[in-house]
């Protein structure tokens, strides 16, 4: 679920897939943290843009695939996987233009919301891949510089992290794939030191000889709120094999606090306020997750939430079976 941390994303494209984004809930200055308060103007900002353009005009058929695509959330597990096809090869057949990489983008961003198959995450990252080599979206003007459009990040993502292929060849993709690495390598230079709900503090350069799972959060994320349980056996199925499970949240203490005791969470959950460790981790959207072996090197990382299974073979990279 990555609608509510976009602050890299382009307000024009922003815009154009925010009515792909349903389930995303809205937060009032009242109830969000200063970080998701910034993230909420940058978003505003973003649709004051796109209010400025021309508004989309949908055919028939993408207007249907709309509203499939926004009913995903709702599908059960068992049965999004074979729905999310059937979507992307719905796309494919759509003639080319901003529209069909409009809704290939827009599917792209849900398919990672658990485990829905390789071939699906397959269909869906060729269907995208068609659309941007039908439709090339421009890079940034000369002595601008700025991450890639989303669409090639999304890829590039799905490629790196899920494993799937793509024929593309366009230098804003090359660029996209560049980005990644480097986003990488920063994180693992990255350290922080935080403190938990019990007011112990951790830092994480002092948890080398230990399996680090870092993982970002809200207690308004409905895919956030899917995965916790899973990080709380995993934390203690697998603690004397030296597993460390950090949960970071932007949010408020009391809220979190609430949140862990009403749903039984007894794995450090650490604030982050302000947000400035989810900047350095470069979290664009949550859940998130990232996987860090004894020797403190980036092992593996999710572009989205995971089910247990998924975690596991995370973890499996990292050397905990």
């Amino acid at each position: 679920m990555k609608t509510p941390m976009l602050s890299r994303r382009s307000a024009a494209l922003f815009a154009a897939l925010l009515f792909l984004s349903t389930a995303a809930p809205k937060l009032t200055s009242a109830q969000a943290s200063p970080q998701t308060q910034e993230k909420a103007q940058n978003q505003s900002a973003a649709q004051t843009a796109a209010q400025a353009a021309p508004k989309p005009v949908y055919s028939a058929a993408e207007t249907a695939i709309i509203g499939e695509i926004r009913s995903l959330r709702a599908t059960p597990d068992a049965e999004r996987g074979a729905k999310t096809s059937a979507i992307a090869v719905e796309i494919a057949a759509l003639p080319a233009g901003v529209n069909k990489l409009r809704l290939a983008s827009g599917l792209a961003n849900l398919s990672t919301e658990g485990d829905f198959g390789h071939q699906t995450l397959q269909t869906v990252a060729d269907t995208l891949s068609l659309a941007l080599s039908q439709n090339p979206v421009a890079a940034a003007a000369p002595g601008k510089p700025a991450r890639p459009a989303s669409p090639y990040l999304e890829l590039a993502k799905l490629v790196r992290y899920e494993h799937v292929t793509t024929g593309l060849s366009d230098p804003e993709y090359a660029r996209a794939q560049a980005v990644l690495v480097a986003d990488e390598e920063e994180v693992e230079r990255a350290d922080f030191t935080l403190s938990d709900l019990s007011g112990k503090s951790w830092t994480l350069s002092a948890l080398r000889g230990k399996v680090v799972l870092v993982n970002f959060w809200a207690t308004w994320c409905p895919p956030c709120r899917k995965e916790m349980p899973d990080l709380n056996t995993l934390a203690h199925r697998f603690e004397k094999e030296g597993l460390v499970v950090l949960s970071l949240s932007d949010e408020d203490r009391p809220k979190v606090a609430d949140y862990a005791a009403a749903h039984d969470l007894t794995y450090p959950i650490l604030l982050d306020t302000g947000g400035a460790v989810a900047k350095s981790f470069h979290v664009e959207g949550i859940p998130k997750t990232f996987i860090f072996d004894r020797g403190g090197k980036l092992a593996a990382q999710s572009i989205d939430m995971r089910t247990q299974g998924q975690f596991l073979a995370m973890l499996a990279q990292a050397g905990i079976h």
